[in-house]
């Protein structure tokens, strides 16, 4: 299968590249002790590791331009998430430096600013406020992101009732919704029915057909090739390879012997 084409424009996103990585590291503890003090971080110490520290992610270089689709391939636990929450700067780089030139749509995590004690019709409202949108906004698009979440049955039930599945439906439809140039998943769809991801795979790729830039960690090399143009290959936390989709899988199933 062959990657698909998609001409590199995303409404909303500037001329230039809307992503740029540069030397970018970032570093995390194994357990609590150890923590670095105010004197570390205002001296060279900052940027040694400490014997319970170790770099999730490490001179790590790239650029994207608008409504290009990248793949972020790699074992478990070799940076893919967190290379997203750095492009979504929920985290902050401890090396390097991290320019994002547009808005993000983060699907990541995506039931995690969602109060269980709230019903379904006030976190969406919530939620889609924390992300930028205006109540006339919500008003507006509220029937459509229920109707795509099929729970219109639920919208009254407190959240925390509800099951796994049904909070992935409801936090990507309204997630997807938002108008930001830059799309990030990091496989928010593996819990729910395999016609709700199909549902949801579809509006993506509507999202695309629309200019969007995508972000997209999976470990399916046919959803990959389904969505992507481009690869990025991450392995102990470091950069080893930018390339076309097929290149970056066929070296990733090379290394892994996949």
């Amino acid at each position: 299968m062959t990657s698909p084409t998609r001409s590199p424009t995303a409404a909303g996103a500037p001329a230039g590249p809307v992503i740029e990585v540069k030397d970018a590291g970032i570093r995390f503890r194994r357990n609590r002790r150890g923590r670095r003090t105010f004197k570390d971080l205002f001296s060279g110490q900052s940027r040694r590791l400490r014997p319970n520290e170790f770099w999730a992610l490490r001179d790590v270089s790239f650029t994207v331009r608008p409504g290009e689709a990248i793949g972020v391939v790699g074992r478990n636990g070799q940076g893919k998430s967190t290379l997203l929450k750095l492009v979504a700067e929920v985290v902050l780089p401890d090396e390097g430096a991290v320019s994002v030139r547009a808005g993000v749509a983060p699907l990541i995590e995506i039931t995690g600013g969602f109060v269980d004690d709230l019903t379904v019709r006030e976190n969406v409202y919530l939620t889609a406020g924390l992300h930028g949108m205006q109540r006339r906004e919500i008003d507006e698009r509220f029937d459509e992101i229920i109707e795509f979440a099929e729970i219109g049955d639920f919208l009254d039930t407190p959240y925390k009732h509800l099951s796994s599945g049904m909070k992935v439906r409801i936090a990507f439809a309204v997630i997807s919704r938002l108008e930001e140039p830059i799309l990030l998943v990091d496989e928010v769809l593996a819990v729910g029915d395999r016609g709700f991801r199909e549902k949801c795979y579809a509006r993506i790729q509507e999202l695309l057909d629309g200019g969007r830039t995508l972000f997209f960690v999976s470990h399916s090399e046919r959803d990959l090739r389904r969505f992507c143009t481009r690869g990025l290959y991450l392995d102990r936390g470091r950069l080893a390879l930018d390339a076309p989709i097929d290149e970056v899988l066929a070296r990733y199933a090379a290394d892994t012997g996949a």
